[in-house]
């Protein structure tokens, strides 16, 4: 298993632990990065896909801080950039 792999299987156990989560895909898109500063540091750039009933009323601003918030540990070592798509099982398409 690699360093992100380990990395994403701690996320999502936090991000569990925090929300109530309906759907739940973290993606590496940390090789997209190479050779760009953030990537020497050591922190990955990860891709956040949640679907949790907590966002519903949030804005996406407030969305995102409390995915950063619930994150926080893992700044900068670990995490050097996310995108993060926060959406109520209302807004799902599934």
């Amino acid at each position: 298993m690699s360093i992100n792999q380990e990395r994403i299987r701690l996320f999502e156990a936090e991000l569990k632990r925090v929300f109530e989560v309906k759907q739940l895909i973290i993606e590496d898109e940390s090789h997209l990065h190479a050779g760009h500063a953030g990537a020497a540091s050591g922190g990955g750039h990860f891709r956040i896909s949640i679907i949790a009933p907590d966002f519903e009323g949030l804005s996406l601003m407030a969305r995102h801080r409390a995915i950063y918030a619930a994150l926080k540990s893992y700044f900068p070592a670990e995490i050097h950039a996310l995108t993060i798509q926060a959406l109520t099982p209302s807004e799902s398409t599934d």
